[in-house]
């Protein structure tokens, strides 16, 4: 073998090398699933007695899981810390009751929809207040910082004289409603419903008004977030489920927490 020759094999032979560990990164095994989640919004996610994560979000991600032949580890963060967490790769997915809107999308890839909630104004039943910028100049309105109830209520109502009052967690908003300290909260429907009005501290109470909605803010529903690289992971989960929802175990879920259709049309 002349000397042209071996170095035509030895080139030839790196090549292969390279080709062949480029195609393992690529063809990523996701053997362990990191959730992001903010567990202080039942009956989606909280925490139980024991420490576990648990709620309607946590038996999807399990599921999901499941399928994808993969083990589930829940990083709790803060709501507004999921995107820079995911971004950092503190965890793989959120999956954590978070819209897919444009806005979101610019920083990260969202799975196929999960479910559909709406948006509605909490506030004293007695007080007789309006989603509206006009009936609510001059209140104090509560929201989840990071949350789309936040982009709408600065974007919508602040001009007119609406004081949008962030919080960390809608738990601390419900205690500053019932201390007076502000007006109204403004947040998810279905949270609100169960997590707030169905419970002692929620008497006296109620949904004020009408649905809050805007397609631009508020996006067509809530789904898990993955990074823009992680296009595998993304399409495996919407293979996921694609089959929960063909074979019924979506619903199964979705029984054990709600009456109605969380899924929507």
């Amino acid at each position: 073998m002349t000397p042209h020759s071996r170095k035509i094999l030895v080139a030839a032979a790196l090549a292969m090398m390279t080709a062949a560990a480029s195609l393992s990164a690529s063809a990523k095994e996701w053997s362990t699933i990191r959730m992001g989640v903010d567990p202080t919004y039942p009956p989606f996610e909280s925490v139980a007695k024991d420490g576990a994560v648990q709620g309607f979000d946590i038996d999807l991600g399990n599921a999901l899981c499941e399928r994808l032949k993969a083990k589930c580890v829940w990083v709790q963060s803060s709501f507004d810390g999921l995107i820079p967490g995911l971004q950092a790769r503190k965890f793989d997915v959120i999956l954590s009751s978070m819209a897919a809107t444009a806005k979101r999308r610019e920083q990260i890839d969202f799975t196929d929809r999960l479910y559909r909630n709406q948006t509605r104004l909490i506030a004293r039943a007695d007080a007789h207040l309006l989603p509206e910028a006009a009936k609510l100049a001059g209140k104090r309105v509560a929201v989840e910082q990071g949350t789309v109830q936040e982009t709408y209520a600065r974007e919508k109502w602040a001009a007119a004289g609406v004081e949008v009052v962030p919080y960390p967690s809608y738990d601390q908003a419900y205690a500053d409603l019932v201390a007076g300290r502000v007006d109204a909260v403004l947040m998810d429907a279905v949270q609100g419903q169960l997590g707030f009005l169905a419970t002692p501290s929620g008497k006296g109470f109620a949904f004020a008004g009408d649905v809050v909605y805007d397609p631009k803010i508020m996006g067509d529903g809530d789904a898990a977030g993955v990074r823009k690289s992680d296009a595998d992971l993304r399409d495996a989960l919407n293979g996921a489920i694609a089959g929960m929802l063909r074979d019924g175990s979506y619903r199964k879920i979705e029984a054990k927490y709600f009456d109605f259709d969380m899924y929507g049309k």
